[in-house]
């Protein structure tokens, strides 16, 4: 335990960050769409485009701290659903998915109450609510039901994007655009978590403690689901990064290389022909 936490510190402190800033954004893009004082809301009063415009910055920001440095360095996974699913397929060392469960949590918190420092008022408010993710007016059933679904596909997404060559380096971009689909659309039925960090973040700073269970449980379980179907298909899993394509340390039980070289292999047989194609236009 001592060992991994003084060696791999930095991804631990990135992963808190990650989901720190995450917050941040969430709140005060919470509080200028749906504060009563925001002049937003006599700008576009429908809620469904507020609610669109909501999930375009929060994909944005997903996308945005995959590609950071950050994101480079941990594998921005800022989701233990996330660390717990590749700790089960056997990517991440149990020390490393304590601590990153840890300092995701930590970071979560640590994001939400620096927006309640500066504007507890304003983040309080019921429109805001701590940027809380609660069941919706169908109840807790259907709350618990749409956090499985989303959950799944947005695992069962990443584990074939990230593991295909051709389209690896986009898994971040897949992602973000799957939560501002899913808080345009689901948002209205559960929130819109999939992550018991974000979750519990929103609700220990707010003493908003309704449901709980549906986002420890669903979105931990529907990726677990995604995963045990991606490896009986017998498919590989590679690494643990969303994105890979750089020069970051990796600290994962990582078989990045091969996937290259797959890529690399993929790419030859074109080269191949272009250049093929070239000659004969040359003579």
């Amino acid at each position: 335990m001592v060992r991994a936490f003084r060696e791999h510190w930095p991804e631990y402190f990135c992963e808190a960050a990650e989901l720190g800033l995450f917050m941040i954004s969430a709140a005060l893009f919470m509080m200028l769409l749906w504060h009563p004082s925001s002049p937003v809301l006599n700008l576009i009063p429908d809620p469904f485009v507020r609610r669109m415009l909501m999930g375009m910055a929060m994909g944005g920001t997903a996308i945005a701290l995959v590609f950071s440095p950050l994101g480079k360095r941990s594998g921005a996974h800022f989701n233990p659903a996330v660390t717990l699913t590749f700790w089960r397929l056997g990517k991440v060392k149990n020390w490393d998915a304590f601590f990153y469960v840890i300092a995701q949590f930590i970071g979560g918190i640590a994001g939400v109450f620096v927006v309640a420092l500066v504007a507890r008022a304003t983040l309080s408010h019921p429109a805001v609510n701590y940027v809380a993710t609660l069941p919706g007016p169908h109840g807790m059933a259907i709350a618990f039901i749409a956090e499985l679904i989303i959950a799944f596909i947005l695992m069962t997404v990443v584990l074939n994007v990230s593991n295909t060559p051709h389209l690896a380096r986009f898994t971040g971009i897949f992602a973000g655009c799957l939560v501002a689909t899913y808080i345009t659309f689901e948002g209205p039925f559960s929130g819109m978590s999939m992550n018991p960090a974000r979750t519990f973040s929103s609700a220990f700073v707010g003493h908003l403690w309704t449901g709980l269970w549906i986002y420890f449980i669903a979105p931990v379980l529907a990726m677990q689901l995604a995963a045990l179907i991606y490896l009986r298909s017998k498919r590989t899993v590679y690494c643990a990064k969303y994105h890979h394509h750089n020069n970051q340390r990796c600290i994962f039980n990582c078989r990045f290389n091969e996937l290259l070289e797959r890529e690399q292999a993929s790419k030859e047989p074109y080269q191949a022909t272009t250049t093929l194609n070239e000659s004969s236009m040359a003579h």
